[in-house]
This record gives structure tokens, C-alpha cells and sequence, in this order.
């Protein structure tokens, strides 16, 4: 692993005092990471400010989380924000580990790789943060889903490395979208973004290296199930994580993971929209609830480029199609 400072610290800011409304200025269709613990409305973060500030601190019915965005990487990834009971506040570190976002803690200055959740560095080393079920969707899917949900509001007068082009932080135009080009070419990492020759290898011919994967983790296992293989499988793809049945499930715009519920789950007919069908009645893929009252056991998980979940995991760790 491969650690160094690109940017000084701090120069792409956390948000540590989120605002939240039912408003959002901008296209519906733009993509959100949404929060859902028990007992609260829920919440979501567009990516769209995410890309200009990569961390919210926040606070969930009592519970500290840190939702956190690498754009290298596209890895979405909801932490509890503690570590032995200590409540712990992220900034952005300026460095990345290979093409990853490192963070920091302010209590420690303690360094953390952001897709793994592992301390590598400082007072905390080894410790590992524990991954939050999360959601990805849109905001129409959003505030279809949740009739009291709130959306993470822009900061005002606030400045961004991610706004400017020669390191230094530059007012934010939220309607401006950084990272746009980088997700729409085959560029990979930060020399990709900078539009240079980089130093990594991709042999696999059966996944591209920014092909989406939903990775778990579960007692000492790893298993990515990449997005297209989903769709391959039906929609529905069930496997073992640490001993734990899974089924993943893919919809228009993204992908989600259950525990298996003892029972079969299949993609409605093709037409009928994103909805499962299984037991008798119909089942949301992105709540995980159904017609009748009963929800599905979401999965904490990280959605996050294959090259990212290869860097932390091996080649090897995807689940194996012909379960």
C-alpha cells in the first residue's frame, strides 16, 4: 500500500454540522446514499455534495455515523463513528492510500483507509470501524420511499479543493459536477484523473476494474458481488459471507443486500418495475419492506469500483456464480 499527500489537509472539508430539508436543488435523478436506522426518518446524502466535501459527521437517533465518499474509488461507505465507545469526528486527510481516500480523525489524528475502515496509521492503528447499512438511489426514489425523509442541504460560501484546478481550495458551484468525466471514461485512479499513465495491472477479462461491486464483510470473510453479475443472475443473486446467507438484489439504479429469508426471491416480470415478489406478496428492493408489513434484514455493505475491492480484499474475494 502505497501512501501520500496529494492535497493539504483539510483543503476538501468535512461537513460537521449537516443541515437536512425535503428540498434539493437539482435533478431528481441525481443519486443518493441513504441512512435508514430504526425509529428515525431517514436520510439522504447526495452525491453531488458529497463529491465536494467526502465526509458528514453526523448523528442518528443517538448513534454517531460517518457517511463517507471516496470519487477514486465510488466508494459509499457508512461507518459508526466510534471506536471502544469513543465518539470519533473525520476530516479529510489529503492522502491517499494507492487511489483511496485516507481520513483522519480529530480526537486521535489517527489516519484511516476509507473503503477498508481499518486505522493505518496513529494512536488507533489496526482498530476497524463498523459498517452501517446504507442504501443507494435516487432522489425521486428517495422521497417516493420516505414520506418524512430529509436531504443533506449545500453549505453555504462553502470552498473546495475538489472546485479548483491547482490544489487550493475555490468556491463550490454545487451544480458543477468534478468528477463527471472521470466516471464516464475507462480512467483509473488518480493518474487517470489527471489524465496520465499510471502504474496498476488488471488482468481479469470478466470484470472491468470500475465495474460496480457490492462488498460484505462478515467474521473475517469478504465477498464482492459485482453489479453486472447480479443482473446476469436475474437481478437476485444469493451467496455465504463469514457463514451468513446473503441474496443481492439489483434494481434500475443500484444495488442492495439482505440476509437470506428463508424463503425464494425473484425480480418481478420484466416491466413491472424494480419490485421483488417472494412468500405471497411484494417486497421494495431498496427498503426491503413489503406490501404486507414485514422487511427484509438489510446488510451493511460498501459499493465501491472493482479495483477498490480488489486493493483490500485479493482477486479472489467475489462470490462464486455456480452456488
Amino acid at each position: 500500500m502505497n501512501v501520500r499527500q496529494v492535497i493539504p489537509r483539510d483543503a476538501i472539508p468535512s461537513i460537521d454540522s449537516p443541515s437536512f430539508d425535503r428540498s434539493y436543488d437539482g435533478p431528481t435523478e441525481d443519486e443518493v446514499i441513504v441512512v435508514d436506522l430504526d425509529g428515525e426518518p431517514g436520510r439522504a446524502y447526495p452525491i453531488r455534495i458529497l463529491d465536494y466535501h467526502e465526509v458528514v459527521n453526523d448523528s442518528i437517533g443517538g448513534v454517531p455515523i460517518a457517511v463517507t465518499w471516496c470519487p477514486l474509488c465510488a466508494s459509499a461507505v457508512v461507518y459508526e463513528a466510534s471506536v471502544d465507545g469513543r465518539r470519533l469526528t473525520f476530516g479529510v486527510s489529503g492522502k491517499l492510500a494507492d487511489d483511496d481516500l485516507v481520513l483522519y480523525d480529530r480526537e486521535t489524528e489517527s489516519e484511516w483507509k476509507q473503503s477498508a475502515g481499518t486505522c493505518i496509521d496513529g494512536p488507533l492503528s489496526d482498530c476497524q470501524l463498523e459498517v452501517l447499512p446504507s442504501a443507494r438511489t435516487t432522489i425521486a426514489g428517495f422521497r417516493e420511499r420516505y414520506d418524512d425523509g430529509k436531504i443533506l442541504q449545500p453549505i453555504p460560501d462553502a470552498e473546495s479543493e475538489a472546485a479548483s484546478e491547482d490544489d487550493q481550495p475555490a468556491p463550490i458551484d454545487y451544480s458543477e459536477r468534478p468528477y463527471a468525466e472521470y466516471f464516464s471514461s475507462d480512467a483509473v485512479g488518480l493518474a487517470g484523473l489527471r489524465g496520465e499513465t499510471g502504474d496498476r495491472s488488471w488482468e481479469r477479462t470478466d470484470l472491468e476494474p470500475k465495474s460496480i461491486v457490492l462488498g460484505i464483510e462478515h467474521d473475517g470473510d469478504a465477498c464482492g458481488f459485482p453489479l453486472s453479475w447480479v443482473d446476469e443472475a436475474g437481478g437476485v443473486l444469493e451467496g455465504t459471507v463469514g457463514g451468513r446467507q446473503v441474496i443481492v438484489v439489483t434494481t434500475a439504479d443500484g444495488i442492495h443486500a439482505f440476509i437470506e429469508p428463508g424463503f425464494s426471491v425473484e425480480r418481478q416480470s420484466p416491466g413491472d418495475g424494480d419490485a421483488l415478489v417472494g412468500d405471497g406478496t411484494v417486497w421494495d428492493p431498496v427498503t426491503g419492506t413489503s406490501a404486507d408489513g414485514r422487511s427484509l434484514e438489510a446488510v451493511p455493505a460498501k459499493r465501491l469500483f472493482a479495483f477498490a475491492w480488489v486493493d483490500d480484499h485479493g482477486a479472489d474475494a467475489f462470490v462464486d456464480r455456480r452456488e
